[in-house]
């Protein structure tokens, strides 16, 4: 990539500007962190506008269930035949929704025959006495199993797998069914949703809710960079998640970008969030210092108006001494 002098500024939100050769630096320090991962950023210029696009990693912080859709695209889907085979994290694209088997193919199975002839007496069989499979029976792949025969008739060509993958996308191994319609993904698990620097917060939260096609409103979500110091900063509308993400730095052991609800959480701002991770005893005494120089406070205040409460007296009583002249 060339990360050549730049002079010109980048938009990072409303009436928020960075110059390009600031973002270039940022970015080149974010690509040397992922190298050689999918995680790495490309930029382009585009009609003089400066473009970085990729993946963006986002956590499922979600307190309440969501809702899958029905359907795709008039098409009734499935849940997989089995979840034990997904992994605990998000399941991008490994694996599609199962849909209605193909033909079944012609498979031909050996049934349980009368006692054999001598000369066939040494082949060996199952344990369920099955004949062994014929060398000149292509079609025959295993003897007798139901799982065998479910698992060829759900076998679909490759074009079928990209076109299913391409369809819908799993959250924890979460497809639509009537069950587990309605759940909650892992809190922390991790997602990411492929967008550029022209993004702005609700146009990504649609991207990410389409993606898995969660049937909640986009308004009820927003977006936040949370830090391990307990730091949270909510995304605004015009602000632009991927250069909030490269302007934060790479390491997410700092800091994340969460998916929550607008309702449930509350911005920390960083003054306060330097006191959630201490200890309660800690804590009193902080405020047991707070309260002592409070006290120490209010007395000076006390002894100045009561200095001055006198002065005004005594004034008041020489004015009443004064002869009035006329």
């Amino acid at each position: 990539m060339d990360y050549s002098h730049q002079t010109s500024l980048v938009p990072c939100g409303q009436d928020k500007y960075i110059s390009k050769n600031e973002l270039l630096l940022h970015l080149k320090t974010y690509n040397l962190y992922y190298e050689g991962q999918n995680l790495q950023l490309r930029h382009r210029e585009e009609e003089d506008e400066f473009i970085v696009e990729g993946l963006l990693n986002i956590s499922w912080g979600l307190r309440r269930p969501i809702r899958l859709q029905m359907q795709d695209d008039n098409e009734r889907i499935r849940p997989p035949p089995s979840s034990s085979s997904w992994h605990s994290g998000c399941n991008l694209g490994a694996q599609g929704p199962t849909l209605k088997p193909l033909n079944m193919p012609d498979i031909q199975i050996s049934e349980v025959d009368a006692p054999q002839e001598s000369d066939q007496a040494t082949s060996p069989t199952d344990s369920r006495g099955l004949k062994p499979v014929q060398e000149d029976t292509p079609q025959l792949m295993r003897t007798r199993s139901d799982v065998g025969v479910r698992r060829r008739g759900n076998m679909r060509t490759s074009s079928d797998q990209r076109r299913i993958r391409r369809h819908r996308f799993s959250i924890n191994g979460h497809f639509y069914n009537h069950k587990t319609s309605v759940f909650t993904p892992a809190y922390g698990s991790v997602t990411n949703v492929r967008i550029n620097s022209t993004m702005t917060t609700p146009q990504v939260l649609k991207l990410l809710l389409n993606k898995f096609k969660i049937e909640n409103s986009a308004e009820e979500f927003a977006l936040y960079v949370v830090h391990t110091s307990g730091e949270k900063q909510k995304l605004k509308n015009t602000d632009y998640p991927l250069i909030a993400r490269i302007l934060q730095g790479p390491c997410e052991q700092v800091s994340k970008v969460f998916l929550m609800e607008k309702d449930q959480v509350e911005e920390v701002t960083y003054d306060v969030a330097q006191y959630i991770k201490f200890e309660m005893p800690v804590l009193k005494s902080f405020i047991q210092k707070l309260q002592e120089e409070e006290d120490r406070e209010v007395k000076k205040l006390m002894r100045k108006y009561t200095v001055l409460r006198l002065m005004i007296r005594q004034r008041l009583e020489e004015i009443a001494e004064t002869p009035a002249t006329i």
